[in-house]
Protein backbone atom coordinates (compact mmCIF):
# COMPACT_ATOMS: atom_id res chain seq x y z
CA UNK A 1 0.00 0.00 0.00
CA UNK A 2 2.73 2.38 0.99
CA UNK A 3 4.55 1.72 -2.40
CA UNK A 4 1.63 2.69 -4.43
CA UNK A 5 1.32 6.02 -2.31
CA UNK A 6 4.61 6.53 -3.03
CA UNK A 7 4.54 6.20 -6.65
CA UNK A 8 1.47 8.38 -6.90
CA UNK A 9 3.57 10.84 -5.12
CA UNK A 10 6.49 10.68 -7.51
CA UNK A 11 4.13 10.97 -10.38
CA UNK A 12 2.33 13.75 -9.43
CA UNK A 13 5.63 16.13 -8.55
CA UNK A 14 7.37 14.89 -11.92
CA UNK A 15 3.54 16.18 -13.69
CA UNK A 16 4.56 19.71 -12.39
CA UNK A 17 7.59 20.17 -13.48
CA UNK A 18 6.96 19.27 -17.01
CA UNK A 19 4.11 21.63 -16.79
CA UNK A 20 6.53 24.97 -16.69
CA UNK A 21 8.76 26.34 -19.22
CA UNK A 22 12.00 24.20 -20.04
CA UNK A 23 15.10 25.66 -17.99
CA UNK A 24 18.01 25.20 -20.40
CA UNK A 25 20.50 23.46 -18.71
CA UNK A 26 24.06 25.11 -17.74
CA UNK A 27 26.65 24.30 -19.92
CA UNK A 28 29.56 24.45 -17.12
CA UNK A 29 30.21 22.71 -13.46
CA UNK A 30 30.98 26.30 -11.86
CA UNK A 31 29.57 26.51 -9.42
CA UNK A 32 29.35 30.12 -9.68
CA UNK A 33 27.22 29.44 -12.58
CA UNK A 34 23.44 31.23 -11.93
CA UNK A 35 20.82 29.37 -14.15
CA UNK A 36 17.71 32.04 -14.58
CA UNK A 37 14.46 30.40 -15.49
CA UNK A 38 12.69 31.95 -17.56
CA UNK A 39 9.38 33.76 -16.67
CA UNK A 40 5.93 34.49 -18.20
CA UNK A 41 6.35 38.39 -17.90
CA UNK A 42 6.60 40.34 -21.09
CA UNK A 43 9.26 42.42 -22.12
CA UNK A 44 8.64 45.77 -23.21
CA UNK A 45 10.12 46.63 -26.58
CA UNK A 46 12.89 49.02 -26.61
CA UNK A 47 10.79 51.83 -28.46
CA UNK A 48 7.03 52.18 -28.25
CA UNK A 49 5.46 51.76 -31.67
CA UNK A 50 3.60 55.30 -32.98
CA UNK A 51 0.68 55.53 -35.08
CA UNK A 52 0.66 55.87 -38.62
CA UNK A 53 0.37 59.89 -38.91
CA UNK A 54 -1.18 59.20 -42.37
CA UNK A 55 -3.56 57.09 -41.58
CA UNK A 56 -4.49 58.44 -38.21
CA UNK A 57 -4.96 62.15 -39.19
CA UNK A 58 -7.00 63.82 -41.70
CA UNK A 59 -4.58 65.90 -43.86
CA UNK A 60 -5.50 69.27 -43.60
CA UNK A 61 -5.30 71.68 -46.76
CA UNK A 62 -4.17 75.33 -46.83
CA UNK A 63 -6.02 78.09 -47.96
CA UNK A 64 -3.36 78.00 -50.85
CA UNK A 65 -4.11 74.31 -52.15
CA UNK A 66 -7.73 75.45 -52.40
CA UNK A 67 -9.17 74.29 -55.97
CA UNK A 68 -11.47 77.36 -55.74
CA UNK A 69 -10.01 80.91 -55.12
CA UNK A 70 -13.04 81.73 -52.98
CA UNK A 71 -12.30 79.15 -51.12
CA UNK A 72 -8.86 80.48 -50.73
CA UNK A 73 -10.12 84.25 -49.51
CA UNK A 74 -12.99 82.11 -47.53
CA UNK A 75 -10.45 80.36 -45.38
CA UNK A 76 -8.50 83.74 -44.63
CA UNK A 77 -11.02 86.04 -43.89
CA UNK A 78 -10.51 86.08 -39.76
CA UNK A 79 -11.98 90.11 -39.03
CA UNK A 80 -14.48 90.05 -36.94
CA UNK A 81 -17.78 91.17 -39.00
CA UNK A 82 -20.77 92.81 -36.68
CA UNK A 83 -24.03 91.54 -37.35
CA UNK A 84 -25.64 95.04 -36.86
CA UNK A 85 -28.23 96.87 -38.70
CA UNK A 86 -25.81 98.24 -41.82
CA UNK A 87 -24.34 95.03 -42.78
CA UNK A 88 -27.81 92.70 -42.59
CA UNK A 89 -29.19 94.91 -44.68
CA UNK A 90 -26.26 94.51 -47.78
CA UNK A 91 -26.10 91.23 -46.85
CA UNK A 92 -29.55 90.42 -47.66
CA UNK A 93 -29.26 92.46 -50.64
CA UNK A 94 -26.69 90.42 -52.24
CA UNK A 95 -28.42 87.39 -51.04
CA UNK A 96 -31.98 88.34 -52.80
CA UNK A 97 -29.73 88.99 -55.84
CA UNK A 98 -27.74 86.17 -56.50
CA UNK A 99 -27.46 86.50 -60.67
CA UNK A 100 -25.46 89.84 -59.00
CA UNK A 101 -22.90 88.27 -57.66
CA UNK A 102 -22.98 85.39 -60.26
CA UNK A 103 -21.84 88.28 -63.07
CA UNK A 104 -19.01 89.37 -60.77
CA UNK A 105 -17.82 86.80 -60.27
CA UNK A 106 -17.49 85.93 -64.19
CA UNK A 107 -15.84 89.61 -64.47
CA UNK A 108 -13.54 88.63 -61.54
CA UNK A 109 -12.52 85.30 -63.40
CA UNK A 110 -9.42 86.49 -64.88
CA UNK A 111 -7.93 88.90 -62.02
CA UNK A 112 -8.97 87.29 -58.43
CA UNK A 113 -6.21 84.99 -57.81
CA UNK A 114 -3.65 87.96 -59.13
CA UNK A 115 -5.12 89.87 -56.42
CA UNK A 116 -5.56 87.58 -54.31
CA UNK A 117 -1.68 87.07 -54.03
CA UNK A 118 -0.82 90.36 -53.83
CA UNK A 119 -2.79 91.12 -50.78
CA UNK A 120 -1.88 88.07 -49.11
CA UNK A 121 1.95 88.89 -49.85
CA UNK A 122 1.04 92.34 -48.20
CA UNK A 123 -0.38 90.12 -44.76
CA UNK A 124 -3.51 92.56 -45.33
CA UNK A 125 -7.07 91.28 -44.67
CA UNK A 126 -8.76 88.77 -47.45
CA UNK A 127 -11.83 91.00 -47.43
CA UNK A 128 -9.63 93.58 -49.33
CA UNK A 129 -9.28 91.11 -52.46
CA UNK A 130 -13.35 91.40 -52.36
CA UNK A 131 -12.89 95.26 -52.52
CA UNK A 132 -13.70 95.87 -56.17
CA UNK A 133 -17.00 94.21 -55.77
CA UNK A 134 -17.96 97.32 -54.02
CA UNK A 135 -15.91 99.57 -55.75
CA UNK A 136 -16.55 98.38 -59.68
CA UNK A 137 -18.43 95.25 -59.28
CA UNK A 138 -15.07 94.10 -60.99
CA UNK A 139 -16.21 96.11 -64.22
CA UNK A 140 -12.99 96.68 -65.38
CA UNK A 141 -14.31 99.77 -67.63
CA UNK A 142 -16.29 101.38 -64.58
CA UNK A 143 -16.14 105.44 -64.58
CA UNK A 144 -17.70 107.18 -61.62
CA UNK A 145 -19.74 110.33 -61.63
CA UNK A 146 -16.12 111.93 -59.69
CA UNK A 147 -14.16 110.68 -62.46
CA UNK A 148 -13.09 107.56 -60.59
CA UNK A 149 -11.58 105.26 -62.94
CA UNK A 150 -11.29 101.05 -62.88
CA UNK A 151 -11.57 98.41 -60.63
CA UNK A 152 -10.42 100.28 -57.84
CA UNK A 153 -12.14 103.45 -58.74
CA UNK A 154 -8.98 105.77 -58.25
CA UNK A 155 -9.51 109.44 -58.91
CA UNK A 156 -7.13 111.14 -61.43
CA UNK A 157 -5.29 112.93 -58.74
CA UNK A 158 -4.56 110.07 -56.71
CA UNK A 159 -3.54 108.07 -59.28
CA UNK A 160 -1.26 110.27 -60.09
CA UNK A 161 -0.17 110.25 -56.60
CA UNK A 162 0.63 106.66 -56.55
CA UNK A 163 2.21 106.63 -59.88
CA UNK A 164 -0.39 106.06 -62.14
CA UNK A 165 0.38 107.76 -65.33
CA UNK A 166 -2.35 108.95 -67.14
CA UNK A 167 -2.31 110.51 -70.75
CA UNK A 168 -4.28 110.73 -74.23
CA UNK A 169 -2.74 106.87 -75.20
CA UNK A 170 -2.88 105.25 -71.87
CA UNK A 171 -5.15 105.54 -68.36
CA UNK A 172 -3.12 103.55 -65.40
CA UNK A 173 -5.76 103.41 -63.37
CA UNK A 174 -7.29 101.28 -65.53
CA UNK A 175 -4.23 98.79 -66.02
CA UNK A 176 -5.24 95.71 -63.63
CA UNK A 177 -1.53 95.28 -62.64
CA UNK A 178 -0.27 98.32 -61.71
CA UNK A 179 -3.83 99.82 -60.46
CA UNK A 180 -4.12 96.95 -58.13
CA UNK A 181 -0.55 97.65 -57.07
CA UNK A 182 -1.16 101.42 -56.46
CA UNK A 183 -4.62 100.90 -54.75
CA UNK A 184 -2.50 98.56 -52.18
CA UNK A 185 -0.30 100.91 -51.66
CA UNK A 186 -2.93 103.47 -51.03
CA UNK A 187 -4.51 101.06 -48.23
CA UNK A 188 -1.43 100.38 -46.65
CA UNK A 189 -0.26 103.89 -46.56
CA UNK A 190 -4.55 104.64 -44.71
CA UNK A 191 -3.83 101.90 -42.23
CA UNK A 192 -1.01 103.18 -41.43
CA UNK A 193 -2.00 106.57 -41.30
CA UNK A 194 -4.97 105.77 -38.64
CA UNK A 195 -2.43 103.35 -36.69
CA UNK A 196 -3.72 99.97 -37.74
CA UNK A 197 -7.92 100.69 -38.34
CA UNK A 198 -8.87 98.76 -41.25
CA UNK A 199 -12.15 100.56 -40.90
CA UNK A 200 -11.33 103.87 -40.50
CA UNK A 201 -8.64 103.09 -43.48
CA UNK A 202 -11.31 102.03 -45.79
CA UNK A 203 -13.55 104.66 -45.09
CA UNK A 204 -10.73 107.22 -46.42
CA UNK A 205 -10.23 105.16 -48.93
CA UNK A 206 -13.87 106.00 -50.14
CA UNK A 207 -13.94 109.48 -48.94
CA UNK A 208 -10.27 110.84 -48.05
CA UNK A 209 -8.36 110.59 -45.27
CA UNK A 210 -9.21 114.21 -43.94
CA UNK A 211 -12.88 114.04 -43.71
CA UNK A 212 -12.83 110.57 -41.34
CA UNK A 213 -10.31 112.48 -39.50
CA UNK A 214 -12.83 115.56 -38.95
CA UNK A 215 -15.56 112.96 -37.83
CA UNK A 216 -13.40 111.25 -35.31
CA UNK A 217 -12.63 114.64 -33.73
CA UNK A 218 -15.85 115.97 -34.08
CA UNK A 219 -17.10 112.87 -32.24
CA UNK A 220 -14.17 112.91 -29.34
CA UNK A 221 -15.79 117.08 -28.71
CA UNK A 222 -18.87 115.67 -28.17
CA UNK A 223 -17.96 113.23 -26.05
CA UNK A 224 -19.19 110.16 -28.11
CA UNK A 225 -17.62 106.94 -29.12
CA UNK A 226 -15.23 107.00 -32.52
CA UNK A 227 -15.85 103.50 -33.45
CA UNK A 228 -16.55 103.92 -37.73
CA UNK A 229 -20.07 102.65 -36.85
CA UNK A 230 -20.85 105.65 -35.02
CA UNK A 231 -19.14 108.34 -37.33
CA UNK A 232 -20.88 111.23 -38.58
CA UNK A 233 -19.79 110.27 -42.21
CA UNK A 234 -21.77 110.70 -45.75
CA UNK A 235 -23.75 107.83 -46.55
CA UNK A 236 -21.61 106.28 -49.88
CA UNK A 237 -19.03 105.96 -46.51
CA UNK A 238 -21.11 104.23 -43.87
CA UNK A 239 -22.74 101.94 -46.15
CA UNK A 240 -19.11 101.45 -47.34
CA UNK A 241 -17.44 98.85 -45.00
CA UNK A 242 -21.26 97.37 -44.46
CA UNK A 243 -21.37 96.58 -48.12
CA UNK A 244 -17.34 94.94 -47.77
CA UNK A 245 -18.52 93.36 -44.33
CA UNK A 246 -21.80 91.66 -46.16
CA UNK A 247 -19.93 90.50 -49.20
CA UNK A 248 -17.10 88.72 -46.91
CA UNK A 249 -18.98 87.19 -44.76
CA UNK A 250 -21.11 85.83 -47.80
CA UNK A 251 -17.61 84.51 -49.40
CA UNK A 252 -16.74 82.65 -45.90
CA UNK A 253 -19.91 81.41 -45.07
CA UNK A 254 -21.75 80.02 -48.87
CA UNK A 255 -22.76 77.32 -47.40
CA UNK A 256 -24.33 78.82 -44.22
CA UNK A 257 -26.31 81.03 -46.82
CA UNK A 258 -27.04 78.81 -49.43
CA UNK A 259 -24.97 80.15 -51.97
CA UNK A 260 -22.68 79.46 -54.51
CA UNK A 261 -20.47 81.54 -56.65
CA UNK A 262 -19.28 80.24 -59.79
CA UNK A 263 -16.16 78.97 -59.18
CA UNK A 264 -12.80 80.76 -59.97
CA UNK A 265 -9.46 78.56 -60.58
CA UNK A 266 -7.23 78.81 -57.86
CA UNK A 267 -3.80 79.22 -60.14
CA UNK A 268 -3.10 82.07 -62.74
CA UNK A 269 -5.44 83.02 -65.33
CA UNK A 270 -3.00 85.61 -66.96
CA UNK A 271 0.35 86.59 -67.24
CA UNK A 272 2.11 89.64 -68.18
CA UNK A 273 3.92 90.34 -71.57
CA UNK A 274 6.32 92.86 -72.38
CA UNK A 275 6.44 93.45 -76.35
CA UNK A 276 8.87 96.55 -75.81
CA UNK A 277 7.55 98.03 -79.21
CA UNK A 278 4.29 99.77 -79.39
CA UNK A 279 1.85 97.21 -80.84
CA UNK A 280 -1.84 97.24 -82.04
CA UNK A 281 -4.07 95.58 -80.04
CA UNK A 282 -6.26 94.03 -83.30
CA UNK A 283 -2.46 92.43 -84.11
CA UNK A 284 -1.29 91.39 -81.00
CA UNK A 285 -4.85 89.45 -80.39
CA UNK A 286 -3.85 87.33 -83.83
CA UNK A 287 -0.30 86.97 -82.57
CA UNK A 288 -2.31 85.87 -79.00
CA UNK A 289 -4.53 83.82 -80.79
CA UNK A 290 -7.80 85.16 -78.78
CA UNK A 291 -10.79 88.38 -80.24
CA UNK A 292 -9.73 91.38 -80.19
CA UNK A 293 -12.58 92.26 -77.63
CA UNK A 294 -10.49 89.79 -75.03
CA UNK A 295 -6.98 91.47 -75.14
CA UNK A 296 -9.55 94.99 -74.85
CA UNK A 297 -11.06 93.52 -72.08
CA UNK A 298 -7.63 92.54 -70.11
CA UNK A 299 -6.00 95.49 -71.35
CA UNK A 300 -8.25 98.19 -71.01
CA UNK A 301 -5.98 101.22 -69.73
CA UNK A 302 -4.88 101.59 -73.54
CA UNK A 303 -7.27 104.20 -74.70
CA UNK A 304 -6.80 103.99 -78.65
CA UNK A 305 -6.53 100.30 -79.44
CA UNK A 306 -2.73 100.46 -79.37
CA UNK A 307 -0.04 100.47 -76.80
CA UNK A 308 1.02 103.71 -75.53
CA UNK A 309 4.52 104.46 -78.13
CA UNK A 310 6.32 105.95 -74.45
CA UNK A 311 7.80 102.48 -73.25
CA UNK A 312 3.62 101.84 -71.78
CA UNK A 313 3.22 98.55 -73.72
CA UNK A 314 2.93 95.66 -71.58
CA UNK A 315 0.35 93.66 -72.08
CA UNK A 316 -1.63 90.93 -69.69
CA UNK A 317 -2.80 88.18 -71.90
CA UNK A 318 -4.62 84.53 -71.13
CA UNK A 319 -1.06 82.00 -69.40
CA UNK A 320 -1.83 79.45 -72.34
CA UNK A 321 -1.42 82.12 -74.81
CA UNK A 322 1.94 83.84 -73.92
CA UNK A 323 4.33 81.25 -75.74
CA UNK A 324 1.93 81.77 -78.64
CA UNK A 325 2.09 85.39 -78.57
CA UNK A 326 5.80 85.37 -77.92
CA UNK A 327 6.89 83.18 -81.10
CA UNK A 328 4.61 85.53 -83.25
CA UNK A 329 5.79 88.52 -81.90
CA UNK A 330 9.36 87.71 -82.73
CA UNK A 331 8.48 86.49 -86.54
CA UNK A 332 6.54 89.60 -87.28
CA UNK A 333 8.19 92.27 -85.07
CA UNK A 334 8.17 94.71 -88.17
CA UNK A 335 4.35 94.17 -88.40
CA UNK A 336 2.98 95.08 -84.98
CA UNK A 337 1.50 98.18 -85.67
CA UNK A 338 -0.39 99.45 -88.72
CA UNK A 339 1.00 101.89 -90.58
CA UNK A 340 0.23 104.48 -93.34
CA UNK A 341 2.24 106.49 -95.46
CA UNK A 342 2.64 110.44 -95.62
CA UNK A 343 5.00 112.48 -97.99
CA UNK A 344 6.58 115.49 -96.20
CA UNK A 345 5.44 118.92 -97.37
CA UNK A 346 6.69 122.32 -96.81
CA UNK A 347 6.56 123.69 -93.32
CA UNK A 348 5.88 120.10 -91.49
CA UNK A 349 8.13 119.21 -88.90
CA UNK A 350 7.20 115.85 -86.73
CA UNK A 351 5.86 117.65 -84.32
CA UNK A 352 3.17 119.64 -86.66
CA UNK A 353 2.93 115.78 -88.47
CA UNK A 354 2.33 114.00 -85.32
CA UNK A 355 0.09 116.34 -83.88
CA UNK A 356 -1.98 115.92 -87.10
CA UNK A 357 -2.01 112.01 -87.25
CA UNK A 358 -2.94 111.75 -83.52
CA UNK A 359 0.50 110.30 -82.41
CA UNK A 360 3.93 111.31 -81.02
CA UNK A 361 7.04 112.32 -82.28
CA UNK A 362 8.93 109.41 -80.85
CA UNK A 363 6.44 106.69 -82.30
CA UNK A 364 7.37 108.26 -86.02
CA UNK A 365 11.08 108.16 -84.95
CA UNK A 366 11.28 104.99 -83.60
CA UNK A 367 8.46 103.57 -86.58
CA UNK A 368 10.42 105.18 -89.04
CA UNK A 369 14.31 104.46 -87.12
CA UNK A 370 15.01 107.90 -87.20
CA UNK A 371 17.83 108.89 -84.63
CA UNK A 372 17.17 112.41 -85.21
CA UNK A 373 13.63 114.78 -85.72
CA UNK A 374 15.28 115.95 -89.56
CA UNK A 375 13.30 115.51 -92.22
CA UNK A 376 12.92 116.80 -95.66
CA UNK A 377 9.96 117.88 -98.36
CA UNK A 378 8.96 114.82 -100.55
CA UNK A 379 10.92 112.05 -98.13
CA UNK A 380 8.21 109.45 -97.33
CA UNK A 381 7.42 108.58 -93.79
CA UNK A 382 5.50 105.61 -92.31
CA UNK A 383 2.89 106.48 -89.67
CA UNK A 384 2.11 104.71 -86.45
CA UNK A 385 -1.74 104.47 -86.21
CA UNK A 386 -4.93 102.35 -85.29
CA UNK A 387 -8.57 101.43 -86.62
CA UNK A 388 -9.55 104.07 -83.16
CA UNK A 389 -6.71 106.75 -84.73
CA UNK A 390 -7.37 106.78 -88.84
CA UNK A 391 -11.19 107.31 -88.36
CA UNK A 392 -10.69 110.06 -85.83
CA UNK A 393 -8.07 111.55 -88.54
CA UNK A 394 -10.49 110.73 -91.36
CA UNK A 395 -13.64 111.84 -89.42
CA UNK A 396 -12.90 115.03 -87.09
CA UNK A 397 -13.98 117.46 -89.38
CA UNK A 398 -17.06 115.17 -90.46
CA UNK A 399 -20.58 116.31 -89.81
CA UNK A 400 -23.56 115.15 -90.69
CA UNK A 401 -26.59 117.12 -91.14
CA UNK A 402 -30.47 115.78 -90.01
CA UNK A 403 -33.33 116.81 -88.45
CA UNK A 404 -35.19 115.95 -85.35
CA UNK A 405 -39.01 115.81 -84.84
CA UNK A 406 -40.08 116.97 -81.51
CA UNK A 407 -41.73 114.30 -78.89
CA UNK A 408 -42.55 114.95 -75.30
CA UNK A 409 -40.41 115.15 -72.44
CA UNK A 410 -37.92 117.04 -75.80
CA UNK A 411 -36.05 120.27 -74.48
CA UNK A 412 -33.42 121.57 -76.45
CA UNK A 413 -31.22 120.57 -74.05
CA UNK A 414 -31.90 116.83 -74.42
CA UNK A 415 -31.89 117.32 -78.17
CA UNK A 416 -28.66 119.07 -77.89
CA UNK A 417 -26.72 116.07 -75.55
CA UNK A 418 -28.67 113.90 -77.79
CA UNK A 419 -27.00 114.94 -81.03
CA UNK A 420 -24.02 115.99 -79.01
CA UNK A 421 -23.59 119.55 -79.54
CA UNK A 422 -24.97 122.77 -77.70
CA UNK A 423 -28.19 124.39 -77.19
CA UNK A 424 -26.66 127.58 -78.17
CA UNK A 425 -25.56 125.66 -81.60
CA UNK A 426 -29.10 123.88 -81.87
CA UNK A 427 -30.95 127.32 -81.19
CA UNK A 428 -28.75 129.10 -83.81
CA UNK A 429 -29.04 126.55 -86.56
CA UNK A 430 -32.90 126.67 -85.87
CA UNK A 431 -33.22 130.59 -85.22
CA UNK A 432 -34.83 130.04 -81.91
CA UNK A 433 -34.13 131.44 -78.53
CA UNK A 434 -32.45 129.21 -76.42
CA UNK A 435 -35.86 130.09 -74.06
CA UNK A 436 -38.11 128.88 -76.60
CA UNK A 437 -41.29 126.51 -76.07
CA UNK A 438 -41.15 123.40 -78.25
CA UNK A 439 -43.95 122.06 -79.87
CA UNK A 440 -45.19 118.15 -80.22
CA UNK A 441 -43.92 117.27 -83.79
CA UNK A 442 -41.93 120.20 -84.55
CA UNK A 443 -38.88 119.36 -86.75
CA UNK A 444 -35.58 121.01 -85.93
CA UNK A 445 -32.28 120.96 -87.65
CA UNK A 446 -29.58 119.12 -85.88
CA UNK A 447 -25.68 118.24 -86.14
CA UNK A 448 -24.34 115.04 -85.29
CA UNK A 449 -20.76 114.58 -84.88
CA UNK A 450 -20.56 110.33 -85.02
CA UNK A 451 -20.55 109.63 -88.16
CA UNK A 452 -20.15 106.10 -89.13
CA UNK A 453 -16.72 105.28 -91.33
CA UNK A 454 -18.28 103.90 -94.05
CA UNK A 455 -21.79 105.66 -95.27
CA UNK A 456 -21.26 108.99 -93.47
CA UNK A 457 -24.72 108.39 -91.71
CA UNK A 458 -25.46 109.28 -88.35
CA UNK A 459 -24.49 106.27 -85.58
CA UNK A 460 -26.06 108.08 -82.69
CA UNK A 461 -27.72 105.32 -80.54
CA UNK A 462 -29.32 108.22 -77.56
CA UNK A 463 -32.78 106.97 -76.57
CA UNK A 464 -34.76 107.98 -73.20
CA UNK A 465 -36.30 105.11 -70.82
CA UNK A 466 -38.00 104.87 -67.91
CA UNK A 467 -36.46 103.15 -65.24
CA UNK A 468 -38.16 101.62 -61.97
CA UNK A 469 -35.96 102.13 -58.68
CA UNK A 470 -35.28 98.00 -57.55
CA UNK A 471 -34.26 97.12 -53.93
CA UNK A 472 -31.11 98.18 -53.00
CA UNK A 473 -30.51 100.96 -56.03
CA UNK A 474 -28.91 104.14 -54.96
CA UNK A 475 -28.22 107.28 -57.48
CA UNK A 476 -24.33 106.09 -57.92
CA UNK A 477 -25.23 102.58 -58.94
CA UNK A 478 -28.41 103.33 -61.55
CA UNK A 479 -25.74 105.89 -62.83
CA UNK A 480 -22.92 103.16 -63.07
CA UNK A 481 -25.00 101.11 -64.68
CA UNK A 482 -26.49 103.26 -67.39
CA UNK A 483 -23.20 104.89 -67.70
CA UNK A 484 -24.44 108.30 -67.18
CA UNK A 485 -23.59 110.50 -64.02
CA UNK A 486 -25.82 111.23 -60.88
CA UNK A 487 -25.74 114.81 -61.58
CA UNK A 488 -27.79 113.92 -64.99
CA UNK A 489 -29.87 111.85 -63.67
CA UNK A 490 -30.73 114.73 -60.68
CA UNK A 491 -31.00 117.08 -63.47
CA UNK A 492 -33.34 114.97 -66.11
CA UNK A 493 -35.91 114.35 -63.00
CA UNK A 494 -35.48 117.51 -60.33
CA UNK A 495 -34.67 115.61 -57.87
CA UNK A 496 -32.71 115.72 -54.87
CA UNK A 497 -29.73 114.54 -54.51
CA UNK A 498 -29.90 114.32 -50.37
CA UNK A 499 -33.10 112.06 -50.38
CA UNK A 500 -33.44 108.73 -50.77
CA UNK A 501 -34.67 106.97 -53.47
CA UNK A 502 -38.10 105.24 -52.88
CA UNK A 503 -38.50 101.46 -54.73
CA UNK A 504 -40.79 101.51 -57.60
CA UNK A 505 -39.93 104.84 -58.06
CA UNK A 506 -39.90 105.71 -61.99
CA UNK A 507 -36.51 107.62 -63.33
CA UNK A 508 -36.14 108.94 -66.43
CA UNK A 509 -32.89 108.22 -68.20
CA UNK A 510 -31.25 109.44 -71.00
CA UNK A 511 -28.73 106.41 -72.16
CA UNK A 512 -26.50 105.33 -75.19
CA UNK A 513 -28.05 102.20 -76.45
CA UNK A 514 -24.16 101.17 -78.06
CA UNK A 515 -22.57 101.26 -74.29
CA UNK A 516 -25.65 99.82 -72.36
CA UNK A 517 -29.11 97.64 -72.94
CA UNK A 518 -31.82 99.62 -72.38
Amino acid sequence: MKSRILLASVLLLVGCETSQPITKKAETNDVNTVVVKPTNEVIPPLFESQPDKVTSEVKKITPQQQKNVWDRIGMQIDTHIPNNKRIRYYRNWYLEHPRNLEIIAKRAQPFLYYITEQVEKRGMPLEIALLPIVESSFDQNAYSNMAAAGLWQIIPDTGRRFGLKQNSWYDGRRDIVKSTNAALNLLTYLNKKFDGNWQYALAAYNTGEGRVFNAIKKNKALGKSTDYWDLDLPDETSSYVPKLYAVADIIKNQKKYGITLPAISNKPAVAIVKPNTQIDLNIAAKFAGISTAEIKALNPAYRRGVTAPNGLNDLLLPINSVNKFNRALANNRNKALRTTTYTVKSGDSLGVIAARHNTTISAIKQTNHLKTSNIRIGQQLKLPTSSYALVRTQHSNAVAHTHHTVRKGDSLWTIARQYNTSVNALAKANKLSTKSTLHLGQKLKVSDNKVSTSTGKSTNKVKTISYKVKNGDSLSVIAQRHKVTVKQIVKWNNLNSKKYLKQGQTLKLVIDTSKVKA
